[in-house]
C-alpha cells in the first residue's frame, strides 16, 4: 500500500516537473531566463526546458507594438493652444535589456512619447505643425528612439494624427484661406487679361499690315452674325467707301 502511494507521488512529482520545466515559445517570442537571479542566454523559439524552482522565464514579444499617445495640450511658439495626439510604432530588439534595464518598457515608452510630443511641438509655430507633418514625425521618431535605445527598444515610426484647434483659430485660418483663394483668382484673371491683350495687339498688327485680311475678317463677322436669330438688319459696306470719311476725321 505504501509502495503504491509512493508511486503516485513520484508520478505527480514528475508531471509537476514537466509542466513547469517545459515551455513552448512562439516564433515571435523569446525567453529571458533568470537562473538563481542571473540572466542566461535568451531561449526560443520552440521548446524551452528550465529548472523549476531555480529558473524563472520571462516571455518577451518581438512583434511591432502600436501605441496610441493620448491628446496632449501643446502651446506653440506663437502662443496658440492646441491638442495633438499621435501613434507610435516600436518593437523589442534586445529582450534582455527590455527586462533588465527597465521595469515596464511599454509604460516608459508611453511616457517618453507624451513628453517628447509636447516638447517638440512647443518649439515650432502653428503653420509648421499644419504644413510640415513629415519633418515633425521624423524628429519625434529620432528623439524617442534615442531615449528608448538603452532599453532595447526600437521606435520605427511616429505619426501625429489629429490637431484640435480653438474655434477662433479655426475661423481665422478659414478667413486666411478664403483671402488666399481670392488673391489667386485675381492673379489668374489678371494674367488672362494680359495674355488676351497681347494676342489682340498681335492680331491688330497683322490685320493692319495686310488689308485683305481685315476685309476677310469683316466678312467672317458678318457671316457669324447672320447665323444667329435676331431682328437686326445689317447692310455690309466695303471699307473703301468709308475710308475717305475716316481720313477726314483723322485730319481733324
Amino acid at each position: 500500500m505504501i509502495s503504491g502511494q509512493s508511486g503516485i507521488v513520484i508520478v505527480m512529482a514528475a508531471v509537476f516537473f514537466l509542466w513547469n520545466a517545459v515551455k513552448i515559445l512562439n516564433e515571435y517570442e523569446r525567453g529571458v531566463v533568470f537562473r538563481l537571479g542571473r540572466v542566461i542566454p535568451v531561449k526560443g523559439p520552440g521548446i524551452v526546458i528550465i529548472i523549476p524552482m531555480i529558473d524563472r522565464l520571462v516571455r518577451v514579444s518581438l512583434r511591432t507594438i502600436t501605441m496610441d499617445v493620448p491628446s496632449q495640450d501643446v502651446i506653440t511658439r506663437d502662443n496658440v493652444s492646441v491638442k495633438v495626439n499621435a501613434v507610435v510604432y516600436f518593437k523589442v530588439i534586445d529582450p534582455i535589456k527590455s527586462v533588465t534595464e527597465i521595469e515596464d518598457y511599454y509604460f516608459a515608452t508611453s511616457q517618453i512619447a507624451q513628453t517628447t510630443l509636447r516638447s517638440v511641438l512647443g518649439q515650432g509655430h502653428l503653420d509648421d505643425l499644419l504644413s510640415k507633418r513629415d519633418q515633425i514625425n521624423a524628429d519625434l521618431q529620432r528623439i524617442i528612439d534615442a531615449q528608448t535605445e538603452p532599453w532595447g527598444i526600437k521606435v520605427t515610426a511616429v505619426e501625429t494624427k489629429n490637431v484640435d484647434l480653438p474655434v477662433e483659430m479655426q475661423r481665422a485660418i478659414a478667413k486666411q484661406a478664403e483671402a488666399e483663394r481670392d488673391r489667386r483668382a485675381k492673379v489668374i484673371h489678371a494674367e488672362g487679361e494680359l495674355q488676351a491683350s497681347e494676342k489682340l495687339t498681335e492680331a491688330a498688327r497683322t490685320l493692319s499690315a495686310v488689308p485683305s485680311a481685315l476685309q476677310l475678317r469683316y466678312l467672317q463677322t458678318l457671316s457669324e452674325i447672320s447665323v444667329e436669330k435676331n431682328s437686326t438688319i445689317i447692310f455690309p459696306l466695303p471699307i473703301e467707301l468709308i475710308k475717305p470719311f475716316l481720313s477726314q476725321m483723322a485730319d481733324k
